[in-house]
């Protein structure tokens, strides 16, 4: 059953777009893409949908299906599910797909599926004739909340998480959270990671009230998550708003977490820990961090790890990184935010705000590994 849309709009100027959130509305996207795009019935539209072999059914057939039924002329690609699929191979393919397509500048692509289809799809309609229109359509709840707002797309190189880039704005969001009840809970948990972050990098209430509604978030009861999906869309809106393109050191605040957490994803192999799960435990270091730097006190770490905990995420850096310090260091240097060899942390100094730092020795970095 279909309820009531919620939109969130992303303030760009000419590049501003919405976000419609509902449950039960992804059967309305062909009818919203055209309107985001502003054609008229009789003009024609023309999709390839890019999606995963475990999204195919049903969540992108249903997108097909929408599409075609105010007109819309359709290809459906799915890419391996995983981690592995977001590569400059598997985009060399999607880009054959859209030759054999015969795709002009006015061709629409859009993205059915979790963050790796949608950073991978984003990043083909970023480069593919100097940029196609592109829609999202995200599945899980770490798409949902972060990758699919904010125009970030990419593909990984083997030395490093999204080496690979460009800032490529779509032209509207649909977020369903029906979706949400064919996602495996794994990968449910680790999108609370970002959820959460947001309460410690923006809004002390919304952390507070998290805190208060984790049966919900364990049940994924539909109110829960509708108002979760809305002020994360909100909180990451805003943002975007701000610091579009990371320019002025604002955006960078969402990155709380994640320069252990690309470490951590990227020597145990890709899709080997999950990204939400490596953000959750990054999260820990860089509170044990700010701690360090006596910029906050170890019961706010305390606090992080417990809600964390509560929702059936990692706090711990597994024990088979323990010994990997020079890789670890080596992978924070390609960190976006390392300017000359300088490695820049996102730390809080209570909850509810953060600032990035920098001029911190390794070994201190390193220290914050071990819970002890």
């Amino acid at each position: 059953m279909s309820s009531p849309e919620q939109t969130v709009q992303v303030d760009l100027a000419s590049r501003s777009y919405d976000i419609s959130i509902g449950h039960g509305h992804l059967g309305t996207i062909g009818s919203l893409t055209r309107s985001w795009l502003q054609l008229a019935d009789e003009q024609p539209l023309k999709c390839l949908i890019i999606t995963d072999t475990n999204v195919m059914q049903p969540h992108a057939t249903a997108a097909k299906q929408s599409l075609d039924a105010v007109g819309a002329e359709t290809r459906v690609i799915a890419v391996n599910a995983g981690e592995g699929a977001k590569s400059l191979q598997e985009a060399s393919d999607l880009y054959d797909q859209l030759v054999d397509f015969r795709a002009d500048r006015k061709t629409i692509v859009m993205a059915v599926g979790g963050g790796v289809v949608g950073d991978l799809a984003g990043f083909v309609a970023a480069t593919y004739a100097r940029g196609l229109r592109f829609i999202q359509a995200p599945t899980t709840l770490l798409a949902m909340v972060d990758s699919s707002v904010g125009g970030k797309t990419g593909v990984n190189h083997p030395k490093g998480k999204n080496l690979i880039g460009a800032f490529h704005q779509p032209a509207g969001v649909l977020i369903d959270t029906a979706t949400m009840e064919t996602l495996p809970e794994r990968e449910y948990r680790a999108g609370l990671a970002e959820v959460i972050k947001y309460g410690v990098i923006l809004d002390v209430e919304f952390f507070d009230w998290l805190e208060q509604n984790i049966d919900g978030l364990n049940r994924r009861d539909p109110d829960v998550m509708r108002h979760v999906v809305a002020r994360s869309c909100e909180l990451k809106a805003w943002v975007v708003r701000e610091d579009e393109y990371e320019t002025k050191g604002l955006r960078a605040v969402l990155n709380y977490g994640h320069t252990y957490a690309h470490a951590f994803e990227a020597l145990s192999g890709y899709g080997q820990l999950l990204h939400g799960e490596a953000v959750s435990i990054g999260m820990i270091c860089g509170s044990r961090l700010a701690a360090r730097l006596g910029r906050i006190n170890s019961s706010d770490t305390e606090r992080q790890a417990k809600l964390l905990t509560a929702v059936g995420l990692p706090v711990e850096v597994p024990s088979a990184m323990h010994d990997q310090h020079d890789a670890i260091l080596n992978c924070m240097l390609l960190d976006k935010k390392t300017v000359a060899g300088d490695l820049k942390f996102v730390l809080p100094d209570r909850i509810g705000h953060v600032e990035t730092i920098g001029g911190i020795d390794s070994d201190t970095v390193l220290a914050c590994l071990a819970g002890d």
